[in-house]
């Protein structure tokens, strides 16, 4: 009897998974591997980022609004879809920046946001697990909350005297990985790409705001090509109305050139239970045999 691989995203906010590695989830998703979405919040502190939304969040409310957005786009992606069902923290913005809401998701202590993440990895036992890294991907709250939450319940997961009775049997996660897509090296080849084509490129301001800050890009381990699923990926994004604005950055490059110079989706393995030989096209590399 051969185990079917399975993959689990944890996320901080409804469109995050259309945002992050999406075209890898619409990949694996056609080769046969089932996949969990994990979000943590509702999003419900978010900004609604496309005027043509508002009215509808004016009449239904944004928690609402977000809660099916988060639906279309997991049936566009073809995965299985679970709310961790914190309270979206907001970005504080001021300098002081102004305490966090009471009981949000960043205010509550890890130890209290584990039970739910530990009881989903424990039911559907996924080999390979992908969330962000101990900087958020960016230093939004709920992102560094979701690392710090994803690290801890993988460990507790697999520890039998760590919530017993929580979720089942203890499962072992073999592999987790940090999202890695927003490298500087992969925006400015696109930057360039673009520049060199006469085309107005949307990342000026982005190279700008990186001057001060470190390239990041040789925490690369791990480059999944998912050209071929580029579409399923913007037909994700676009299901969140209030977060994208279809005339905006996100598809300002066209799909051909992104392909072209970048086909791939790039992730930094974080740890791994099994050995594996660096850099993989895979995140399942070493897995496959015993599937």
């Amino acid at each position: 009897m051969t185990t079917p691989l399975r993959l689990m995203a944890v996320h901080a906010h409804p469109d995050d998974e259309s945002s992050k590695g999406a075209a890898t989830i619409a990949r694996y998703v056609a080769e046969g591997v089932e996949v969990m979405v994990v979000t943590c919040t509702g999003g419900e502190r978010g900004d609604v980022l496309n005027p043509a939304a508002q009215a509808d969040v004016d009449e239904r409310g944004l928690l609402a609004v977000r809660r099916d957005e988060m639906a279309r786009a997991a049936a566009i992606l073809g995965v299985r879809h679970a709310w961790l069902g914190f309270e979206d923290s907001g970005f504080p913005d001021g300098d002081p920046r102004p305490p966090l809401p009471a009981g949000c998701f960043a205010d509550l202590p890890v130890e209290d946001t584990l039970p739910p993440l530990v009881a989903l990895i424990r039911e559907f036992r996924p080999q390979v697990v992908t969330t962000y890294d101990e900087n958020g991907g960016y230093p939004h709250p709920d992102h560094i909350r979701t690392h710090e939450t994803t690290m801890a319940a993988v460990e507790a997961a697999a520890d039998p005297e760590r919530f017993p009775g929580v979720g089942g049997e203890p499962w072992q996660v073999a592999k987790v990985y940090y999202n890695q897509q927003f490298t500087r090296a992969r925006v400015e080849a696109l930057h360039l790409a673009m520049i060199d084509a006469d085309l107005d490129s949307p990342y000026h301001d982005w190279i700008k705001n990186w001057d001060s800050r470190p390239d990041e890009s040789h925490r690369i381990t791990t480059r999944v090509d998912a050209a071929p699923w580029f579409e399923v990926r913007d037909e994700a994004l676009l299901a969140h109305r209030t977060q994208i604005d279809p005339t905006g950055l996100w598809f300002a490059v066209p799909l051909a050139f992104q392909r072209e110079i970048w086909p791939s989706e790039d992730f930094e393995l974080a740890q791994s239970t099994i050995p594996t030989n660096l850099p993989e096209d895979d995140l399942f590399a070493g897995l496959r045999e015993d599937a």
